[in-house]
């Protein structure tokens, strides 16, 4: 049996096609925030691309972006 190389094509239309990656979020600077193991707080600061800083109370925290477990509200 021959080696397949390459991806596999990408039909449009077709049932099996993968999901679109969900949309990126994008933080504004007093937006509120939950996160899965901090919970609420509000970002302090934005690094457009890179990381959003966060109070979450007792701390300010740091978090890259994309992250998964954090959302807006």
């Amino acid at each position: 049996m021959p080696e397949r190389r390459g991806s596999p094509r990408y039909i449009v239309n077709s049932p099996f096609a993968a999901t679109p990656p969900p949309p990126i979020e994008r933080y504004l600077q007093l937006d509120q925030v939950t996160h899965d193991r901090y919970g609420l707080g509000r970002v302090i600061s934005v690094e457009v691309g890179i990381a959003v800083v966060v109070d979450f109370g007792p701390r300010l925290m740091r978090i890259r972006l994309p992250c998964a477990r954090m959302t807006k509200l």
